[in-house]
Formats: C-alpha cells, sequence, structure tokens
C-alpha cells in the first residue's frame, strides 16, 4: 500500500467518492474479506462485494490474499493507498488551471497552482513507481506569524529578492542534461486566523 494516490479519471473519482465506496477504501488499510467488512459496515456481503468490484475496476482495491473456508475460496482485499486526492485532470478542461487566472494574488490563482502540482506531481509519481524509481521534491511548510501587514509585505519582498538570487545563481538552461524544476511559493492565512 502507498501513503497517497492520485486520482486522475473522472470515473475513478466518481467510485471514490461514492459514499459507500469511501468508506469500505478507508476500512481497507489492512485487509479484509467482503463479509468481514460487511459485518463492519452494516451491509449485505453481496452489496459489498458489488462495491468491491467497482473499486477493484478504478485500480482503487487490489487483492491481498486468499483464504478458504470449507469448499469457497475468500478473497481479501486492501486499498491501493492509505490517502487518496483528486488530480484536476479528472475534471478535463474544467480542470483548475493558473494560465486562466493571471491575478497572482488571489485565492483563486493559488488554488489553481495547487491544483496544477497535484496533476503533475501526480503523473510523474505515477511514471516514477512504474519504473521503481523514487521522485526527487523538496517541500518546505512552515507558519509565521507576522506582527504586521507591513512586516508581511516586508517579508515577501525579501523572499522575491531571495528567491531571484537563488535562480540567477543556480538556473542555466544550456546545462547538457540538465532538468527543468517547478518552484511554487505560497502564503495565505493559517486555518483559524480570523484575520487577513
Amino acid at each position: 500500500m502507498i501513503e497517497v494516490e492520485v486520482i486522475e479519471t473522472a470515473v475513478a473519482a466518481t467510485a471514490a467518492l461514492d459514499p459507500i465506496r469511501s468508506r469500505l477504501l478507508a476500512e481497507l488499510t489492512q485487509p479484509a474479506s467482503a463479509a468481514t467488512l460487511a459485518s463492519r459496515l452494516g451491509l449485505a456481503r453481496q452489496k459489498v462485494n458489488y462495491h468491491l468490484r467497482a473499486l477493484e475496476d478504478h485500480h482503487l482495491v487490489v487483492p491481498a490474499a486468499e483464504r478458504q473456508w470449507g469448499g469457497l475460496t475468500e478473497r481479501l482485499m486492501i486499498a491501493t493507498a492509505s490517502s487518496y486526492v483528486v488530480s484536476p485532470a479528472a475534471l478535463g478542461p474544467i480542470g483548475a488551471d493558473p494560465s486562466r487566472n493571471q491575478d497572482r494574488l488571489s485565492a483563486d490563482y493559488l488554488i489553481a497552482l495547487a491544483g496544477r502540482a497535484i496533476r503533475e506531481v501526480g503523473d510523474l509519481l505515477r511514471k516514477a513507481r512504474g519504473k521503481g524509481k523514487r521522485l526527487a521534491t523538496l517541500s518546505i511548510d512552515t507558519t509565521i506569524h507576522f506582527r504586521s501587514p507591513a512586516d508581511r509585505a516586508a517579508f515577501a519582498a525579501d523572499l522575491a529578492n531571495a528567491v531571484a538570487a537563488l535562480v540567477a545563481h543556480y538556473h542555466d538552461d544550456t546545462a547538457p542534461g540538465g532538468r527543468p524544476h517547478r518552484l511554487v511559493v505560497a502564503a495565505y492565512p493559517a486555518p483559524g486566523d480570523a484575520t487577513t
């Protein structure tokens, strides 16, 4: 089981978002049979089997093992990931795209950037996993409590200057074998913060 799976298609997203199926995915962090899941969720085993087949068709669950009960073979299923995120690619042409919004200070633009990151990194990760490789990334996550809007503006200017200096120092689009990397820096009020 992988930690996070990016759902790329509308049909897989629809399958994962179904209330019963999302409950099944949450239960399948450990292998379980349809009978066990039916008992846990208070559903008929046939209904659970139907939903498990739909999840399996979209590669959201896979068989983990089989066991014999009398003359029957019972399959134990497990979710493919411990958590999922839906890529804007699943929405096709209406998926978030930062190229449709040029207001770089808007929340809409930030959300579109985050969506693009999910779409691009999800695609790169799937390709890396297919080759048995890791995907090299860098993430920085912190919280800053600014004393005032003026301090926030000064920090933004300092950060922009520092990033520009680093880019100027390390960027070389003529380097043979070099590979471009996308850098996204975002800031927004922390959840629960009433100030803007």
